[in-house]
């Protein structure tokens, strides 16, 4: 954990969240600034800051928040009619918290 990051201090329950998901590696929950009518974080609890810094030794965390993405979108009802999967990497890119993430979106026509 780094002691400055958001999502670290979250995924510590030390800055509270609306958790949709948690395990020992994983942790899910609500954008606090939705901007689609579900807009859920996943992140992983270990600090990486973001796709541009991840090894293979990652390889199976990465495969669980995809397949945990997909049981995500079945649970809040955006499987079958579509939702989007983001992660900025980098400044330039518009990543403004400098920790993994993946932005889960639906609900609406999310290419209006």
């Amino acid at each position: 954990m780094m002691t400055d990051c958001l999502f670290c201090k979250i995924a510590a329950g030390e800055i509270p969240s609306a958790k949709v998901y948690e395990d020992e590696e994983i942790l899910a929950f609500r954008d606090i600034n939705p901007q689609a009518p579900v807009h859920i974080l996943i992140i992983p609890k270990k600090h990486v800051a973001s796709l541009a810094e991840v090894g293979e030794e990652d390889t199976a965390l990465l495969g669980k928040i995809q397949v945990l993405t997909r049981k995500l979108a079945e649970q809040e009802g955006v499987a079958v009619s579509g939702f989007r999967i983001v992660s900025n990497s980098g400044p330039d890119s518009g990543q403004e918290v400098g920790h993994l993430h993946y932005h889960l979106m639906g609900g609406r026509d999310l290419m209006a």
